[in-house]
């Protein structure tokens, strides 16, 4: 069997218990940011592969890195607290259509990022998270 075989499926690129750190850091933000065009328009076949990369390449990261930095916002008690803080601004909210001071224009509802300004009272948009 052919060293680069697994399972059936060729395997694309190098193992990444071959690269070093800055390699494997590369690698890695090269697949993140090939990943949404890779779900949107490959193939189910390149999805699979991209899968297989990406889990080879983040578990080589986290054999490496055993104890890296975990922010204390992307925990299950992090997430509690953003969502408590959600409520306190929803509760403080303007009426629909109202406008907040330096709020972009656009209507309540109206997606955010690339599909529209946001909407009023969310931390998104212009100068928020």
């Amino acid at each position: 069997m052919d060293e680069h075989d697994e399972r059936g499926m060729t395997m694309t690129g190098v193992d990444p218990d071959r690269l070093d750190d800055q390699q494997l850091m590369k690698e890695l933000e090269t697949i993140h940011r090939t990943r949404h065009d890779t779900l949107l328009y490959g193939s189910n076949d390149a999805l699979r592969a991209h899968n297989g990369r990406m889990a080879q390449l983040e578990g080589e990261y986290l054999r490496r890195n055993p104890r890296r930095f975990v922010s204390p916002g992307r925990t299950r008690d992090g997430a509690r607290e953003r969502a408590v803080g959600i409520d306190e601004v929803r509760s403080h909210r303007a009426p629909a259509g109202s406008r907040t001071p330096g709020e972009g224009g656009g209507q309540a509802g109206t997606p955010v990022g690339k599909w529209g300004p946001g909407r009023p009272g969310t931390t998104s948009g212009p100068g928020g998270a």
